[in-house]
């Protein structure tokens, strides 16, 4: 049985103009490279304790049976709770994450990934967040993730 995706971005209010405005650069912040810019990340939407990434599909993330490779969905996982943390208002030199557990679910094949990523419960310095990976095409569910972050 195929879990298909769920579209939580409605459910968020949308960010204000000034972490608009300072998130509209991630992941780039003017470097001309980083991790996430080598992964080839995509932001598609910010909201306050929400964004959705997307993963382009390209050979360099593939394993040897052809299906995306766990890592490059773990790291999706784990970057895409980023901005839906500095939406909520989380400075962007303030978080790291310190826990994180992903479940695999099903597999990317021959299509893009898309992530989305959302807080669950924030303190003062401890975010519980919570990323569900899906197929650009074919919205099945082939990852979940919870994280903690420090911020």
């Amino acid at each position: 049985m195929a879990y298909l995706r769920v579209m939580r971005a409605e459910s968020f209010p949308p960010a204000d103009a000034e972490h608009l405005e300072r998130w509209s650069a991630f992941p780039s912040w003017g470097q001309e490279t980083n991790y996430n810019l080598h992964m080839g990340f995509i932001v598609e939407d910010i909201r306050k304790g929400y964004a959705r990434l997307r993963l382009p599909m390209r050979p360099e993330l593939l394993q040897p049976a052809g299906i995306m490779h766990g890592g490059a969905i773990a790291s999706l996982i784990d970057t895409a709770v980023v901005p839906a943390l500095g939406a909520a208002g989380v400075a962007p030199t303030r978080m790291v994450t310190i826990s994180m557990t992903t479940n695999f679910l099903g597999a990317i094949v021959d299509e893009d990934a898309i992530c989305e990523g959302w807080i669950t419960r924030q303190g003062r310095s401890i975010v519980f967040c919570e990323a569900e990976v899906t197929g650009a095409d074919s919205g099945k569910v082939c990852a979940h993730g919870t994280l903690v972050y420090k911020v």
